[in-house]
C-alpha cells in the first residue's frame, strides 16, 4: 500500500492497517487532525534552539522527525530534498512502525527493529513504547533483552553508550568528555558478569543498561538525553566468548582485585566530578561478591543504588503487601522460604525486615521468619564459609539439603524463587504449599522466562486456583477447568527504578536509603485495586506504569524535603505539578524559526 501523505485522518488509514485497527486509530489520533492537516503539536511554543542544519539533522535521533518535518521546517533547516516529498503525522508514522514490527517472525528481529528506530528517531521510539508498554516492554527488556545480549555481536548496529575498559584507567575523565551530552542525570552501569540469569556475557551486557534506560524514559519520563549507559569491560571468563571471532569485547580473562577496584573508584569519582554529586548511578548485573561490596562501599558516598538488590526487593515487597489484602493479615504473620541467597534474596530479606520492624516486630523475631536455601541447602548457624550477608539470615536448625524438604519442615506461607533454577518449585512443593496454607504465596521471580521456578499455569492448576502468584517475566493468562481466569502479576523491577530515578533527580537526593525502596513498595501496592486482586494481579496493569512512576516520584520528593535530604531549592509548593513538568514528552517539537517583523517605519532603510 502506498504511504498516505499530507495530514491524513484515521479513516483514510483503514485500508492500510485493516479494520481491526480502528479502535487503535481512534486512540492514536488524539484529536491531532484538523481540516488544515495533521501537523503535530507544534503550537505557538518553539522547540529547542538547534544549531545544526542540513544532513546532520536527519542523522540525529534527538532531532530527526523523518517525514513529520513540515515543508517550512525542511526549507529553514536545509533538509528539503533529503526526505521524500511526503508529510506524515506522528500517528501515521507510529502505525507504519507497528505494521513493520508485527511482520517480524521472532522476538530478536522485533528487538532489532525497535533499537534501529531508537537510533533513528528517538521521539517516535518512545511514542511507540508508551502506546502499549505491556506489548513492547518484554521486547526492549526482559525476557527478550537476554537473548539480545547473547546475540549482541550479531545484533550490533550502532554503538550506544560508553564502553570503558580496564586499559582506560587514568583516563576515564577524558572518556566521559567523548559523550556528547553534558547534562547527564542518570547512569546505568554494568560489568557484564551476571547478566539476568545468563551469567558472564562480558561486553555483550551493554544491552542491559541500554534497555534499562529506555524504561527510565518510557515508564518514568526521565529525559533520554540525560541518560548514559555504561559498560565497564574488564574481560570475561566466558570461554565461548573468548573463542568467538565475532565477540566485540576484550578477549582476556576478567581482571579482579586491586586493578578492578581502582577502575571502579576512578569511574565513580570521574562521574561526580563531571556531572555532580547528585548524578544517579545505578549498578546493574554485577556478580554477587562485587554487588554487595560495591553497594556498601559507595552508598553513603555517592547517589547510587543496585537494582538487583534494592529494586528487586522493592517490587517483591510491593507484591507481598498487596497479597496481605487477600490473606487478611500482617507481614509479620508470614514465614518466608527463599530459593536462592544471592543479591535479590538478600535485598528482599532486608526490606521484609524493615517492613516488619515498621509493624512493631523486633529484628530478632523478624529474622526467625526468613529462611534461605542456597546451592548447599538451608543456611544454618555453624555452616562453614558463610559470608556476612548469609550469616545474618542463618537459622538455628539442623542441616537440610533440599528445597522440598525445607518447605516440608518449615511450612512457610510464602516461597520466593530468585536463584534462576528452572523448575525449582516442583509439583510436590506446590502441593505441600497448598496443603499448609489456604492461600499460599508463590513468587517465581527469576529471569528470563526459561529460568522461572514454575509457570503461572503450574501454580494455579496445582493449588486449584488458591495460589497467590507473581513472576519476574511475563506469563499469559491462565484459565482453569472450572472457568476461573487469572492474569499473573509480573513483579518487574520496571515498577520501581523509573519512579525512583525520577524522584531522585527531581529532588536532588545525594544518597539513596532503603527507606526510599520501602516507600516505593507501599506506593506500588496502594495502586492495586480489589478488581486487580480478584483477577490474580498483585501489581497495577503495566498500562498505568507511567502514572505509578509519577506517584512514586512525588512520594520520594515529599519525603526528601521533609527529611532535609533534597538539594534543590526552593521547595516546590505543588510537588506533583513540579514532577510532571519534568517528565519527557514524546510529542514532536517544532523547529520553525521564531519569525517576526518590526513596525514598517522602524524598518525603513536610510539613504544618503
Amino acid at each position: 500500500m502506498v504511504p498516505v501523505c499530507g495530514g491524513v485522518c484515521a479513516r483514510r488509514l483503514l485500508p492500510m492497517v485493516g479494520a481491526s485497527r480502528a479502535p487503535l486509530l481512534l486512540a492514536l489520533s488524539r484529536a491531532r487532525c484538523s481540516q488544515a492537516g495533521c501537523t503535530g503539536p507544534a503550537g505557538p511554543g518553539r522547540g529547542p534552539n538547534i544549531k545544526r542544519r542540513g544532513y546532520d539533522i536527519t542523522r540525529n535521533p534527538h532531532l530527526n522527525k523523518g517525514m513529520a518535518f513540515t515543508l517550512k521546517e525542511r526549507l529553514q533547516l536545509g533538509i528539503h530534498g533529503l526526505i521524500p516529498p511526503c508529510f506524515l503525522s506522528q500517528d501515521v508514522q507510529l502505525l507504519r512502525v507497528i505494521k513493520n514490527f508485527e511482520k517480524q517472525s521472532n522476538d530478536l528481529d522485533k528487538y532489532i527493529i525497535l533499537m534501529t528506530l531508537q537510533d533513528r528517531n528517538e521521539k517516535l521510539f518512545y511514542r511507540l513504547l508508551t502506546s502499549d508498554i505491556e506489548k513492547f516492554m518484554p521486547i526492549v527488556y526482559t525476557p527478550t533483552v537476554g537473548l539480545a545480549c547473547q546475540q549482541y555481536g550479531l545484533a550490533f548496529r550502532r554503538p550506544r553508550g560508553l564502553f570503558i575498559t580496564i586499559h582506560d584507567r587514568g583516563h576515564i575523565a577524558t572518556m566521559l568528555n567523548s559523550w556528547p551530552e553534558e547534562n547527564v542525570k542518570a547512569i546505568v552501569v554494568t560489568d557484564g558478569e551476571r547478566i539476568l540469569g545468563l551469567g558472564d556475557l562480558g561486553s555483550y551486557g551493554m544491552g542491559i543498561p541500554v534497555g534499562k534506560l529506555a524504561l527510565y524514559t518510557a515508564c518514568g519520563g526521565v529525559n533520554p538525553q540525560q541518560c548514559l549507559p555504561v559498560l565497564l569491560d574488564v574481560g570475561t571468563d566466558n570461554e565461548a566468548l573468548l573463542n568467538d571471532p565475532l565477540y566485540i569485547g576484550l578477549k582476556h580473562k576478567r581482571v579482579r582485585g586491586k586493578q578492578y577496584d581502582e577502575l571502579m573508584d576512578e569511574f565513580m569519582q570521574a562521574v561526580t566530578n563531571k556531572y555532580g554529586m547528585n548524578c544517579l548511578i545505578q549498578f546493574e548485573d554485577f556478580a554477587n561478591a562485587n554487588a554487595f561490596r560495591l553497594l556498601n562501599k559507595y552508598r553513603n558516598r555517592y547517589c547510587t543504588f543496585n537494582d538487583d538488590i534494592q529494586g528487586t526487593a522493592s517490587v517483591a515487597v510491593a507484591g507481598l503487601i498487596a497479597a496481605l489484602r487477600i490473606t487478611k493479615n500482617k507481614l509479620s504473620d508470614h514465614k518466608f522460604v527463599f530459593q536462592g541467597a544471592g543479591e535479590a534474596a538478600m535485598g528482599i530479606g532486608h526490606l521484609i525486615l524493615m517492613a516488619m520492624e515498621k509493624e512493631g516486630v523486633s529484628r530478632e523475631d523478624a529474622l526467625k521468619k526468613i529462611w534461605m536455601v542456597d546451592s548447599k541447602g538451608l543456611i544454618v548457624k555453624g555452616r562453614s564459609h558463610l559470608n556476612h550477608e548469609k550469616e545474618m539470615f542463618a537459622q538455628d536448625h539442623p542441616n537440610v539439603d533440599s528445597l522440598e524438604e525445607v518447605v516440608q519442615k518449615v511450612k512457610p506461607t510464602a516461597v520466593i524463587g530468585v536463584a534462576a533454577v528452572a523448575g525449582a518449585f516442583t509439583e510436590k512443593l506446590l502441593k505441600d504449599m497448598a496443603a499448609f496454607n489456604e492461600r499460599p504465596i508463590v513468587f517465581a521471580l527469576s529471569n528470563p522466562t526459561s529460568k522461572a521456578e514454575c509457570t503461572a499455569e503450574q501454580c494455579y492448576r496445582i493449588t486449584q486456583g488458591r495460589g497467590i502468584f507473581a513472576s519476574g517475566s511475563p506469563f499469559p493468562k491462565v484459565t482453569l477447568p472450572n472457568g476461573q481466569t487469572f492474569f499473573p502479576g509480573q513483579g518487574n523491577n520496571a515498577y520501581v527504578f523509573p519512579g525512583v530515578a525520577l524522584g531522585v533527580i527531581a529532588s536532588g537526593v545525594r544518597h539513596i536509603s532503603d527507606e526510599i525502596f520501602l516507600i516505593t513498595a507501599e506506593t506500588i501496592a496502594a495502586e492495586v485495586t480489589e478488581q486487580h486482586l480478584a483477577e490474580g494481579r498483585l501489581y497495577p496493569p503495566l498500562d498505568n506504569i507511567r502514572e505509578v512512576s509519577l506517584k512514586i516520584a512525588v512520594k520520594i520528593v515529599d519525603w526528601a524535603y521533609k527529611h532535609g535530604l533534597a538539594s534543590l531549592y526552593p521547595e516546590p509548593a505543588d510537588k506533583e505539578t513540579f514532577v510532571r513538568q519534568l517528565m519527557y514528552s514524546s510529542d514532536y517539537d517544532s523547529f520553525v524559526f521564531d519569525e517576526y517583523r518590526w513596525p514598517p517605519t522602524a524598518m525603513e532603510t536610510q539613504y544618503i
